[in-house]
């Protein structure tokens, strides 16, 4: 293999070894073993384990601000569950290197660089995964400038989705479809309280819900809540 293949190779190699367990109980020698090379030639590709594992974290949060992109088409409704879903999705395939993740990943082995470096890496890489699920979310909602009350109401959000992946990950006690349904809830919950407050946000939840079909999770939100009442 070329270097640069090899290199893709390895992060690729780690990412899977990463993703099924902590990256503090994977070693180099494991990584050497599943792409089917020595624990030399890692080395000669990578300085160490932390090098390797923040260039894998970095495909990794790649992947992950990704599943925030959705076509513009139909209500923001069912936008939003197909983004939840795909976000579960990467969360059920990537359970332990995304709780490393959110939690401010691995600890920092012996061969690795100090500990201050590798979590301002790490931070880099959660904040442009929260930047763009922000910036997709504006755009859905085709706002270019958002309202402090709006961008409070965004990223309260996207807190929310991690913490509740990180919870359901430990014991999948909740079904995951239905977690995916209640953040959907979630964030028209939260924009709904805002409205209540402002006569601007209230405008944008009149535009959220304006071709909400009977059926959307908007929809089934509002008769939920109607039913609660009664």
């Amino acid at each position: 293999m070329g270097v640069e293949e090899r290199r893709q190779q390895l992060i690729g190699v780690a990412l899977d070894l990463f993703s099924r367990r902590s990256p503090d109980e994977v070693s180099i020698d494991e990584i050497a073993s599943a792409a089917g090379i020595s624990r030399p030639l890692v080395y000669h590709y990578f300085p160490g384990k932390l090098s390797l594992y923040e260039a894998a974290l970095k495909r990794a949060s790649e992947d992950l601000a990704s599943r925030f992109e959705e076509p513009h088409e139909g209500p923001l409704g069912a936008r939003l569950l197909r983004v939840m879903r795909r976000f579960f999705d990467f969360v059920d395939d990537h359970g332990p290197g995304f709780s490393a993740l959110m939690r401010g990943g691995p600890a920092v082995p012996a061969d690795g660089v100090g500990s201050k470096e590798h979590t301002s890496a790490t931070n880099a890489l959660i904040d442009s995964v929260r930047q763009a699920a922000y910036d997709q979310i504006l755009s859905h909602l085709n706002v270019t400038d958002a309202s402090p009350r709006l961008e409070l109401v965004i990223r309260t959000w996207i807190s929310l989705a991690e913490s509740t992946a990180l919870i359901w990950l430990d014991g999948r006690r909740i079904p995951r479809s239905d977690l995916e349904r209640q953040l959907v809830h979630d964030f028209a919950a939260l924009a709904a309280v805002s409205a209540a407050y402002d006569p601007d946000m209230a405008a944008l939840v009149r535009a959220m819900v304006e071709d909400e079909p009977a059926d959307g999770p908007f929809a089934e939100l509002a008769g939920r809540l109607i039913t609660l009442a009664s």
